[in-house]
């Protein structure tokens, strides 16, 4: 993308953060999109920001369920945004078992760092958004800042990013409108 200016970018979670987090999600009919979900991408989309996400699907290492079935349910999470007007950038997922010491799985910064490059992506104006304080913590090693969602299991590490000074909001859909402040 040479001549290109470096855009900013929202790098979020799925499961939790844009979907409703049911565990080792395999079957593309539980797919539910968290309320608000579509309307907060087509905010950051009008604020400028690319839409990425980040996601760790262990069930695939652990045996749970094939890849095939990861991409099923993304096919019907992109459906469900599409009706809706909404869309995504990309999506990166990391396969691995969370002892695999792989550097794509959350905390690692190895699937932001692919997305970095392909999309000429300006990190000091972009955002790691999550429910869980691995979702988070890329964003120091990156450059970029971060903000804790309250929906899925975001509660439970309120105290973790209160320590990493991120901002917290209770979803997604309150947290584009503080993010597009920041551009």
């Amino acid at each position: 993308m040479s001549g290109a200016a470096a855009r900013p970018a929202v790098f979020l979670d799925r499961d939790g953060t844009l979907i409703e987090d049911s565990g080792y999600l395999s079957d593309p009919a539980a797919v539910r999109l968290i309320p608000g979900v579509a309307e907060a991408l087509i905010s950051l989309q009008r604020a400028g920001f690319l839409r990425i996400v980040i996601t760790n699907q262990s069930g695939i290492g652990r045996g749970l369920y094939p890849a095939s079935a990861f991409a099923a349910t993304q096919r019907e999470m992109e459906r469900q945004l599409s009706e809706a007007g909404a869309s995504l950038d990309a999506t990166y997922h990391c396969p691995h078992a969370p002892d695999a010491g792989c550097t794509c799985r959350k905390p690692g910064t190895a699937l932001h760092r692919e997305a970095i490059a392909t999309f000429n992506i300006d990190a000091s104006r972009s955002w790691c958004v999550g429910d869980h304080i691995r979702d988070l913590e890329p964003a120091a090693e990156l450059g970029c800042h971060s903000m804790l969602v309250l929906t899925g299991k975001g509660a439970g590490y309120v105290s973790a990013a209160e320590a990493l000074r991120a901002p917290i909001a209770t979803d997604l859909a309150a947290g584009s409108a503080l993010l597009s402040r920041y551009l």
